[in-house]
């Protein structure tokens, strides 16, 4: 698109005319100065809040062309930098809810693609079978080794958690899951 000069000869104040096309020339160094001074702190920024050094530098490209692109006064002065801040902010919070979006896309086509391969009724009733078996193995075993396997492999807690939660060492939980499993191999073993 061509400018058209918005005065030819002198300026209402007897200086130079100022054209549209020297003030956008400014407009785009004020910008470039702009992006120099603050591009490092802003990419920090954003890592900070995405912990994605690649998404992190794409915000920040968005949000300086969405700048660049805006027409009229881009921001007010002095005030530069609280702008781009919150543009960065947004911008992260934005690639937060596509990937929020993109993880709860993916997980329902994992559950499709499990639905469509469902094992015959046999594979399921041999499954369910072996279930109850390791469940009454499980009602079997004292209390304290009870607790240690369904807190490990039913919630999936680590070592530490279950010690803490059960108030007893490590290596306690660590005796008490070898030997129901133990327990549970022997008692599944002499049924078969």
């Amino acid at each position: 698109m061509d400018h058209v000069p918005v005065a030819s000869g002198t300026g209402p104040l007897g200086g130079p005319a100022v054209t549209a096309d020297a003030t956008d020339a400014s407009a785009e160094q004020d910008l470039a100065e702009i992006f120099r001074r603050h591009h490092a702190a802003l990419v920090r920024l954003a890592v900070l809040l995405l912990r994605d050094l690649p998404a992190a530098e794409d915000v920040i490209q968005d949000v300086f062309a969405r700048v660049q692109a805006k027409p009229g006064p881009r921001f007010e002065p002095g005030r530069e930098l609280p702008y781009l801040r919150a543009c960065v902010i947004n911008g992260c919070r934005s690639v937060h809810r596509r990937n929020v979006v993109r993880h709860r896309v993916a997980a329902a086509w994992k559950l499709a693609d499990s639905d469509l391969t469902q094992q015959s009724a046999e594979a399921e009733v041999i499954r369910a079978e072996e279930r109850r078996e390791v469940l009454a193995a499980l009602a079997a075993l004292p209390v304290r080794r009870r607790e240690v396997l369904i807190l490990r492999y039913y919630l999936g807690l680590s070592e530490a958690e279950i010690a803490a939660t059960l108030g007893i060492s490590q290596g306690t939980v660590k005796s008490s899951a070898a030997r129901g499993i133990a327990a549970i191999a022997r008692q599944i073993g002499e049924e078969s």
